[in-house]
């Protein structure tokens, strides 16, 4: 798990607050970790509550005003990255989008060491990558990187071979690299009888499938994914976006997806990551980004369909919250809203 728990005794909350903020919040910035107390409750707390919990979630990627610039000196200067702090928990299945040339391939690709910021700082566990202690190779094991249409980096004689090829890398053993090729090839549905073929044997989706299984063998405590159904038909992109999603339930590992379509997050992400003109938008939850429909719309970016249609329903009139972003949030929104015109509540 990405948390640990710590429990204490009730006690006068300006005493418990003044305890924690001079001996643990020193000691955890110190390593670059988020925190967060459990909200206290106003007034004085009542004895027969014996302990209080306080989870402290550590951050698996951070950014400290990050900045890169193409180009820098020519008439083709181009800030790409503009002042960008941010803070994901590992664990955490983000969706990154924003129009073309927002800045979200660029981002990415300093998160595993491709490219060097022009200002700012990059962690990964709480080590600045650029740090002269840090291995950058190292960085690259942890941090896995899936580029727009994989199957064109695809050149080895088997699939297996194509999916060891990372492990490989990495020094694992025989045993190792079988175990991890073997539980891969299974969680993203390819068949031990294509694993001795050739990939270029392959469709085109199962082709994708062998590449991003050769990430996913080395087992990065970091997945990014730049457009992986980029291409693909609706099948084949419910197929990818499945596995993914599945991979991330398996091993609880932190994955960044990327992608111009707002249904795909909508559906997979637990957080949004909003790119516009090379900076930060928003990073919060699906119903607090989607709540912001207008502007999104403004940046030219397209709201899920359900969203718009609860847009409409708000601006005919009707009392209805407008951050559903799914079918099955729009039923539940239904329903209660029923609900509240049965109770003469809306």
């Amino acid at each position: 798990m990405s948390y640990f728990s710590v429990y204490y005794r009730s006690i006068d909350a300006s005493v418990k607050m003044k305890f924690f903020t001079r001996l643990f919040v020193p000691f955890l910035q110190k390593r670059q970790q988020k925190f967060c107390l459990a909200e206290f409750s106003s007034g004085s707390m009542p004895e027969q509550i014996a302990e209080r919990k306080m989870v402290i979630k550590m951050s698996v990627i951070r950014t400290e005003n990050l900045t890169y610039t193409y180009s820098i000196g020519t008439p083709f200067e181009k800030t790409a990255v503009d002042k960008v702090n941010l803070d994901i928990e590992e664990g955490e299945l983000v969706g990154i989008i924003g129009h073309t040339g927002s800045g979200k391939s660029t981002l990415i690709q300093h998160l595993n060491g491709l490219i060097k910021p022009t200002s700012g700082k990059v962690f990964i566990d709480g080590q600045d990558i650029w740090d002269k202690d840090c291995k950058i190779r190292d960085i690259r094991f942890k941090v896995g990187l899936v580029f727009q249409y994989p199957e064109y980096q695809i050149f080895e004689e088997t699939v297996y071979k194509d999916i060891a090829f990372g492990p490989k890398n990495m020094g694992l053993d025989d045993d190792e690299i079988d175990r991890r090729i073997n539980e891969i090839s299974e969680l993203v549905g390819l068949h031990k009888e294509n694993l001795q073929k050739s990939p270029f044997e392959l469709s085109g989706g199962q082709k994708r499938r062998v590449a991003i299984a050769g990430v996913m063998a080395m087992e990065p405590k970091v997945l990014i994914l730049d457009e992986p159904t980029a291409g693909l038909d609706p099948k084949g992109r419910d197929k990818i976006l499945g596995q993914i999603k599945e991979y991330h339930q398996h091993t609880k590992s932190t994955v960044l997806l990327v992608s111009h379509s707002m249904e795909d997050v909508a559906k997979n992400a637990s957080k949004i990551l909003v790119m516009n003109n090379a900076r930060l938008f928003c990073y919060e939850e699906p119903p607090k980004v989607f709540s912001r429909a207008d502007e999104l719309t403004q940046m030219g970016l397209a709201v899920p369909q359900i969203t718009r249609v609860f847009n409409r329903l708000k601006q005919n009139g009707i009392n209805i919250r407008t951050d559903v972003y799914t079918t099955e949030f729009a039923c539940k929104t239904i329903l209660e809203y029923i609900k509240k015109r049965r109770d003469g509540n809306a």
